[in-house]
């Protein structure tokens, strides 16, 4: 079978590529081998800024509103949200931490994402806040479980989905590209972290890190605000909350752990001391495909162009992919210049 694209990874990138694509009139087969991915795992979050020094992410004033966009068009087509905007409370854990956050808001830069600072005796009862905390604005999380799962149903009934593993062997460069009966003009690994055991492109400087998330059960009343305070937690429907998420760069596996339960219910007992009553009802763990330089991975292999990559997106995927995808279907349907190009790196692994 002839085709214009043929899509490895039914992750958010997999998926809102593979639709970006199909909207723009090419004929895509998207396969994906049904296994629980990083992006179904995820919180989803969107945080303009982050990081100990409260930090702006790079180009979020571009990157928000088309994601804002893109995730409200998705709504409208599936009748369904899948962005839900919250504000978030960020907790200080030092009047340093405190005083950095003050001099960002004296940044105009800043104050479409931070309200005034509250002071720590102001009450945001049962959480504590021994520093105060700052409401930061324009942050929310993505529902990654329904969109996925939406856009899986929108593949098979167009016929372009395939549940299938693939072994890279089967994988024809010469004479032409092809993979079982497809022969696609391209075919593109959206694949998380297994890209990093890519044939062709393990050689990127791939900086893997594993997350624990857990859901629990409890009876407070918690503001209704997305909780910062190092970890975080994220509201949910009825007495839930999701909490989240350790950052394990030494043990690359799946596999959810009692030290990873731990960490995060002893990180969050002194914001929240009634959490000990809280109920575990869900752990889960996956691999972030993270990058070295902190920018994602797109592009096409400097041998075999037939060949691309369309990944590295670690936390920020809710916030990047969106506009990451339009612009990296530009670079394949028109030929225009690729956004955040795998090529900054084809000099230390390809010398001319």
């Amino acid at each position: 079978m002839e085709l214009d694209h043929l899509i490895i990874g039914q992750g958010l990138a997999g998926s809102l590529l593979a639709w970006e694509l199909i909207r723009r009139g090419s004929k895509v087969i998207i396969v994906d081998n049904g296994l629980e991915s990083a992006s179904q795992v995820a919180a989803g979050l969107i945080n303009p800024i982050t990081g100990k020094r409260l930090v702006k992410s790079s180009d979020v004033d571009h990157l928000l509103p088309i994601a804002k966009q893109y995730y409200a068009q998705l709504a409208e087509t599936f009748a369904q949200t899948f962005y839900i905007e919250k504000p978030m409370l960020r907790l200080f854990r030092s009047d340093t931490e405190r005083a950095l956050c003050h001099k960002r808001f004296q940044d105009p830069a800043y104050h479409a994402y931070l309200d005034p600072l509250s002071c720590p005796d102001d009450i945001i009862s049962p959480l504590v806040a021994r520093f105060g905390y700052v409401q930061q604005k324009q942050t929310g999380y993505l529902l990654t479980v329904p969109l996925l799962q939406c856009l899986k149903s929108f593949f098979i009934d167009r016929g372009c989905y395939r549940l299938a593993a693939v072994d890279y062997q089967d994988i024809q460069l010469q004479p032409t590209l092809s993979w079982q009966a497809y022969r696609p003009k391209q075919l593109i690994f959206c694949e998380g972290y297994l890209a990093s055991q890519n044939p062709w492109f393990s050689w990127l400087p791939f900086q893997l890190a594993k997350g624990e998330i857990l859901t629990l059960a409890h009876q407070s009343q918690l503001p209704d605000n997305i909780i910062n305070f190092g970890e975080w937690l994220i509201p949910l429907t009825g007495q839930l909350v999701r909490l989240g998420a350790s950052f394990d760069h030494k043990n690359l596996n799946t596999q959810a752990t009692e030290q990873g339960k731990h960490d995060l219910l002893t990180a969050l007992k002194p914001i929240w001391a009634d959490s000990v009553n809280a109920l575990t009802i869900k752990h889960q763990a996956h691999i972030r495909p993270c990058t070295l330089d902190k920018q994602p991975f797109l592009g096409f292999h400097p041998h075999y162009p037939q060949l691309a990559l369309f990944n590295g997106f670690g936390a920020k995927g809710s916030l990047q992919i969106p506009s990451y995808c339009q612009r990296f279907a530009d670079a394949l349907i028109d030929g225009s210049p690729v956004p955040s190009a795998i090529q900054r790196h084809y000099a230390t692994h390809f010398p001319t």
